[in-house]
């Protein structure tokens, strides 16, 4: 495993991240969404003691992810199989825990109430990295940031992190933080991959002008490039492969196949795999500190370790990215419960 700096900060995190929304599981509330592709506590256990016998040291969760059961299973192995202080955990706030309308969102109650609930799912006294998951347009981002910030200045809380918006409020945000001597974010957990690149536009840049680590999510396309979202047999698929609705959203416009044909075309070239080759380049796009990798196979998970070392040439990368054509805006909206993103 590789290891560098998160963003500007003094904290070394593994250049993957464990991406915890695929345990969890379980009968959910009637209000919020079933995922029944999500892995239990005990199948759960090889993932993690997989990653930290590779070197993983970061691991991405949410409260949203199963309704906490990601957090508890999450903060359940950590506490079995690592050393807390060698480990950097990630949690996330926002999106809907109950159907009362203050059991989401970013204000100031729901931000501390679901800190400390997470807290208590992971069994831990600090979270390394408290995420916004996505932007509140009905809270005053002010409320959010110093509710945050409270966090951070009693212990609960090292860092701060947010998640896909628009790069202007990602800006707002900053500046407000800076104006009001507040902790600032530290990292942008976007949406980014081979398929969809329009954070290359404004947020990337703006993220590596402010020395912010960016951590996306979905680096692999939710399994597109693996092949289990294009038609192949049912019986090779993983349950979320065919289960997944999102995904058919975002990732199977005709071009969308032009750039996973590329992607195979280097990785016969290589003799790795497609999933190896994706997650190969996004390591190397400039300002990632750690894509977040998520799976419900072992040996997915292997694959995408093994990647780190990849070096793709300036002709690999070229043949990856011209077939790329711009999207919409995709993966900005609000988390629901038991949402994927």
């Amino acid at each position: 495993m590789q290891y560098t700096k998160l963003g500007r900060t003094g904290m070394t995190v593994s250049r993957i991240c464990l991406g915890c929304m695929s345990y969890g599981g379980g009968e959910q509330p009637a209000w919020a969404r079933p995922r029944d592709w999500a892995l239990g506590r005990e199948e759960a256990r090889e993932h993690f003691a997989l990653a930290l016998d590779a070197g993983v040291t970061f691991f991405d969760t949410a409260d949203v992810y199963s309704v906490g059961l990601s957090e508890t299973i999450t903060g359940h192995w950590l506490g079995e199989m690592a050393q807390r202080d060698d480990i950097v955990v990630a949690t996330k706030v926002n999106g809907a825990m109950g159907p009362g309308p203050n059991r989401r969102g970013l204000s100031r109650k729901h931000i501390i109430e679901a800190c400390e609930n997470s807290l208590r799912r992971l069994n831990m006294d600090y979270v390394d990295l408290y995420q916004i998951h996505r932007w509140d347009p009905t809270t005053p981002v002010e409320e959010t940031l110093e509710a945050l910030d409270a966090l951070v200045r009693t212990g609960k809380v090292r860092y701060l992190g947010a998640s896909s918006m628009a790069a202007w409020q990602f800006s707002k945000a900053l500046y407000v933080a800076r104006e009001h001597g507040w902790h600032r974010f530290v990292a942008m957990q976007n949406h980014y991959n081979l398929i969809y690149r329009e954070e290359e536009r404004e947020m990337i840049p703006l993220c590596v002008d402010q020395g912010v680590g960016l951590i996306p999510w979905s680096p692999l396309a939710r399994g597109f490039f693996a092949g289990n979202r294009q038609g192949e047999d049912e019986a090779s698929s993983t349950k979320r492969a065919q289960t997944d609705a999102y995904a058919q959203q975002m990732y199977f416009r005709d071009n969308d196949f032009k750039i996973a044909a590329a992607v195979q075309q280097v990785a016969r070239q290589r003799g790795v795999t497609p999933t190896q080759i994706a997650c190969a380049w996004i390591l190397q796009a400039p300002g990632v500190t750690a894509p977040i990798i998520g799976a419900t196979k072992i040996h997915h998970l292997k694959e995408t370790f093994a990647a780190v070392d990849i070096t793709l040439s300036a002709e690999e990368l070229a043949a990856l990215e011209e077939p790329y054509q711009p999207h919409p805006i995709l993966g900005h909206e609000q988390p629901k419960a038991a949402d994927g993103v």
